[in-house]
């Protein structure tokens, strides 16, 4: 399972949890780092006074690397980069905005800079500006999406094939099965977030984790399409979504609609009905809640047995 991102990285295995808002706190994200992957502080539901503290504790409960994502379309993404690059942070992933306007600062810093993109388009022109890594993140993910909903299993290969920095697949992927069909798709590992909630150490609600147990195939869908999409399970809230896109409602309208409040009533909360729990496709592979270091082993030993299934497949 060694890959150049475990060189380039430090860690040991390829994988890398998503720095996903009001669950990626430094109790997820350092039990990853230490289980052997890369844990992700999620900076974009945290003041930068909350951010400092994570980092802190952080530093406290791991000696293996670990990274910070922060979405450019937060007001206050600069300080934040400014702040962890200051407290020592040398991993950075970005999303939700353009790479240009913080990849150049962060390299300057001498950090390494990954960027998320959901197109071709977008991931040269975050390789342009300077990105280190792209991770190519299919319309299957949870949470935020491309306009464009090319799914991973499109996306992966394209973007391998048209940048020379290396990719990380993201969205849809759950276990060990996802990771070998990731890498035999040129990625060079993957980014991994649904997955990641449903664990002993992510500190979001119960009911979230429950409503990922309870998930299906067709448990999730895309909303908010008119100011970009969002992954999110079905309830009273998606649907409400849903609803208001199908009778016309304005962008304007559906923003206000939208908000953020409802992504810290699903997380915090556990409200079932006014919540947004944003999920991947691959929540109906979910039906269990181990440890972090049980997850990342089992993960690693389903892909290695599953690529020397298809060697022993192809070799016969």
């Amino acid at each position: 399972m060694k890959t150049i991102i475990c060189e380039k990285l430090g860690i040991r295995y390829p994988i890398i949890q998503g720095g996903m808002v009001w669950a990626s706190s430094w109790h997820l994200a350092s039990a990853v780092s230490n289980a052997g992957g890369l844990g992700l502080l999620g900076a974009g539901s945290m003041s930068n006074d909350q951010l400092k503290e994570n980092i802190k504790v952080m530093l406290k409960k791991t000696n293996k690397p670990f990274g910070v994502n922060v979405p450019i379309d937060r007001a206050n993404f600069k300080s934040q980069v400014e702040l962890a690059l200051e407290m020592g942070v040398k991993i950075f992933f970005t999303s939700a905005g353009n790479p240009a306007i913080v990849i150049p600062f962060i390299k300057e810093k001498g950090a390494v800079s990954a960027h998320v993109v959901p197109s071709v388009k977008h991931a040269k022109k975050a390789e342009s500006v300077g990105a280190d890594i792209i991770v190519a993140e299919g319309t299957e993910a949870g949470g935020h999406n491309g306009f464009d909903e090319i799914t991973t299993m499109c996306l992966v290969p394209q973007a391998a094939d048209a940048v020379k920095v290396p990719v990380i697949a993201a969205g849809g992927i759950a276990d060990g099965r996802g990771i070998a069909a990731a890498l035999s798709l040129g990625a060079v590992g993957v980014q991994i977030g649904t997955r990641f909630l449903a664990t002993k150490e992510c500190l979001i609600h119960d009911e979230y984790k429950k409503m990922i147990l309870e998930a299906a195939d067709t448990s999730t869908v895309l909303t908010a399409k008119k100011i970009g999409p969002v992954r999110l399970i079905k309830n009273d809230y998606a649907l409400q979504l849903i609803n208001a896109e199908a009778e016309g409602k304005s962008a304007e309208e559906i923003r206000t609609l939208y908000g953020k409040k409802a992504s810290m009533l699903a997380a915090i909360f556990g409200d079932r009905i006014k919540g947004g729990f944003q999920s991947g496709q691959g929540a109906g592979l979910i039906n269990d809640i181990p440890s972090v270091s049980e997850l990342i082993e089992k993960m690693v030993s389903e892909a290695k047995n599953r690529s020397l299934q298809v060697y022993s497949i192809c070799s016969s």
